[in-house]
């Protein structure tokens, strides 16, 4: 007779099937729970979906593999290597940036030629380089193994923690544009330095320099690709959640909850009841409180989400195009024009750019399999303020506008060639996944956004529901997704064990 359980099993609901959902429901049906992952879309995956069309495979949404060891990581604790789902490439040059007046910059996988880019550039920056980096590494190194760790719910959590020890170097309370302008003055250095922010951020002014474990990650650790693109990732992370028992259920929105003694006990589909004994929300934040719970079990009210800085949303175009395209690189970052004024109209003023900067991924400079032979497979990205109102006379405006300034660029003519072509925007971020807003990224990464400031990982009105992902902690980003899943999880798993 096999041994009884240290454990009362629990059935567990987690909804959505990002990386944070799919990570969570993995370690909690890890240590013995009946866990079932509610995907309101067809497939799984949340914003790193990918699709098929004419012989094209496109990433719906992250492509920058930065971070390589929160992936390992998480790995390992199932007691498997990346190699085992993907061949993991590192990328030379890692990406290119593209200057006004036709001018690039490449930037190097190898750190010493990086060191020679950038003196090339700006006399006398490599060596300030090479400390700027190591301050970002320290960063980085406390950062992904501390601060990124804890749940968030009181300033109590780092007392002990060497955050009140080394604060000044950790410097959380300084910004990261004048902390960037200490070391660099070049505006080609700083658009280098800064653009992580922009895209994924907030204003560099109100950054935290903390944040410039981002440069350490893209710079010095450098960036990678998995073959066969993003999705082969959601695979991994869908087959580990398989083989720990988790059971998914797509097409299956979840609309509401059933209570009993401030504990959800059913989720509901189509007036169907579905019991629980915990929920771990990973989607939408502000779609879980508003839409689903009863008003009286809010934590936040609209007011609430109305006064916080969001992160980006995007208008993306993918693309298949019937020729190769010879100056492309993997990875491209027009910055042919102003940095400042296009971050004032995705945080300040809040409207449409006027001149735009934007992000061309061509995976298929890396990859045949994402595209037919002799094609290339295009992304077009241009970061814009959340909540604004699309429509098909600005998607062709913009569409134009970014074709002509790559066109201008690689010399030749793209847009003729283009066979397939298909958009993503602010609506259908609200339709896809319930983004508050139409956010691609969460919050930005400012000073009142991070850490504790950000909306709670548990909520104090219902004993059993914890919330995951982008917009919990401990951030944007798909490293920051993973290791929300892992926090929620042992957050928990630590009220299981007390209940």
């Amino acid at each position: 007779m096999s041994p009884l359980p240290l454990f009362k099993e629990s059935k567990i609901a987690v909804l959505g099937s990002g990386f944070a959902g799919l990570a969570s429901a993995a370690l909690l049906a890890k240590a013995g729970h009946d866990v079932t992952i509610y995907e309101k879309n067809t497939q799984i995956g949340g914003r790193a979906r990918h699709y098929k069309e004419n012989g094209f495979m496109f990433d719906m949404g992250p492509s920058w593999y930065w971070m390589p060891d929160v992936f390992e990581n998480y790995f390992k604790l199932f007691k498997k290597d990346v190699q085992d789902f993907y061949e993991l490439k590192k990328l030379d040059p890692g990406f290119t940036v593209i200057f006004s007046g036709g001018e690039s910059m490449d930037i190097p996988a190898g750190f010493d030629e990086l060191c020679s880019l950038f003196e090339s550039i700006e006399k006398g920056s490599a060596t300030r380089l090479k400390k700027f980096l190591d301050e970002a590494a320290y960063k980085y190194k406390v950062g992904i193994q501390d601060l990124v760790f804890q749940p968030g719910h009181s300033i109590t959590e780092f007392i002990s923690w060497r955050i009140v020890k080394d604060v000044a170097k950790l410097q959380v309370f300084s910004s990261f544009s004048k902390h960037a302008r200490k070391y660099f003055s070049d505006p080609r250095l700083l658009s280098l330095i800064e653009f992580p922010v922009l895209f994924l951020g907030a204003m560099p002014k109100d950054t935290p320099a903390l944040y410039s474990l981002m440069n350490y990650a893209g710079l010095k650790q450098g960036t990678f690709y998995p073959m066969g693109g993003f999705g082969k990732i959601i695979e991994a992370f869908e087959k580990i959640a398989i083989e720990q028992g988790v059971k998914i259920k797509t097409q299956f929105p979840i609309e509401g909850f059933s209570y009993h003694q401030k504990k959800i006990i059913s989720v509901h589909n189509n007036a169907t009841e579905y019991k629980t004994d915990l929920v771990v929300a990973s989607a939408d934040y502000h779609h879980v409180e508003q839409d689903l719970l009863k008003k009286e079990f809010r934590m936040y009210d609209e007011s609430y989400w109305e006064q916080r800085t969001f992160a980006p949303s995007s208008l993306i175009f993918y693309l298949g195009i019937n020729k190769k395209i010879n100056k492309l690189n993997h990875h491209n970052l027009f910055f042919d024009e102003d940095f400042a004024p296009h971050a004032e109209e995705i945080y300040k003023t809040k409207e449409w750019p006027k001149k735009p900067l934007f992000y061309v991924c061509c995976p298929s400079k890396t990859d045949p399999s994402v595209a037919p032979e002799n094609h290339e497979n295009l992304f077009l990205l241009m970061p814009i303020a959340a909540g604004l109102v699309d429509s098909p006379d600005n998607t062709a405006y913009y569409f134009n506008l970014m074709m002509k300034r790559i066109e201008n660029y690689v010399g030749e003519s793209i847009a003729p060639h283009v066979i397939y072509k298909k958009h993503f925007s602010v609506n259908e971020f609200k339709n896809d996944y319930n983004a508050y807003k139409g956010n691609a990224y969460g919050l930005a990464n400012t000073l009142f956004q991070t850490a504790i400031f950000k909306p709670k990982m548990r909520n104090n009105k219902l004993q059993n529901l914890f919330f995951t992902g982008q917009l919990t902690v401990p951030g944007p980003g798909v490293p920051p997704s993973i290791i929300s899943g892992q926090v929620v999880s042992k957050e928990v798993l630590k009220y299981l064990k007390n209940n």
